[in-house]
């Protein structure tokens, strides 16, 4: 990193996501630790976290969500109003681009999560999306995270990276580092000349999101602090 640049993970969770622990507190100071410039919030098929922790956060916060689509995942950066889920991908897409946002497709050829987008459908959408996730911290395959790789520079697409936090322990694992922006249009500028770096996390993060999940679902009233 350089003077002229900023280190941000581009996928991280708060605890507004079901199976995501992160208090705005521990993110502030995993983010320190990290030493990273900006951090984009990306909850699922929720908002409320990310402007609630742009509002407090003592560094720049892009507001995201990871939206399910009737055929995958999708992220919207830089939005401002909560994406419902279930629309077909083409409609999360308008959606996001209604916004002004950026679209972004995370993990899009990881093997083993279920809510990743369909091959046909990522096919089908490619030259709509703005950038791919070429590194994502909770995807362990090497090759996956190359195929990825492969795929956004054939469609000459923008490569983004993050860690898919939910835990504190992976945030800033993954990320770009990348010259400083102030809003969508010279985000999508400054990515033109980022560098990916970090490597995925072990896989026992899995498990600590599956514990979270089944916690909040047996007690509804639990928040981190």
């Amino acid at each position: 990193m350089t003077d002229q640049t900023i280190r941000v993970d581009l996928h991280c969770h708060t605890h507004r996501s079901p199976d995501s622990d992160n208090s705005y507190r521990q993110l502030v100071a995993a983010v320190r630790r990290a030493r990273l410039g900006a951090l984009a919030i990306t909850d699922h098929n929720r908002i409320e976290g990310a402007l609630q922790f742009a509002e407090v956060a003592p560094f720049p916060v892009i507001v995201g969500e990871e939206v399910r689509t009737t055929e995958g995942e999708i992220i919207g950066l830089f939005i401002r109003e909560l994406i419902p889920p279930h629309l077909s991908p083409e409609e999360t897409i308008a959606e996001i681009r209604r916004q002004g946002g950026v679209v972004y497709v995370p993990h899009p050829l990881d093997r083993v999560r279920r809510s990743v987008i369909k091959r046909a459908a990522l096919d089908r959408v490619a030259p709509l999306l703005d950038a791919v996730e070429v590194l994502n911290g909770r995807c362990h395959s090497a090759a996956d995270n190359g195929a990825a790789l492969a795929f956004a520079e054939r469609h000459g697409l923008l490569k983004g990276a993050g860690s898919d936090a939910h835990i504190p322990y992976e945030v800033g694992r993954a990320g770009v580092e990348m010259p400083p922006f102030t809003d969508a249009a010279s985000f999508k500028e400054a990515l033109k000349s980022s560098r990916v770096f970090g490597r995925p996390s072990t896989p026992l993060v899995h498990l600590a999101s599956t514990i979270t999940k089944y916690r909040k679902k047996l007690l509804p009233g639990w928040a981190p602090f």
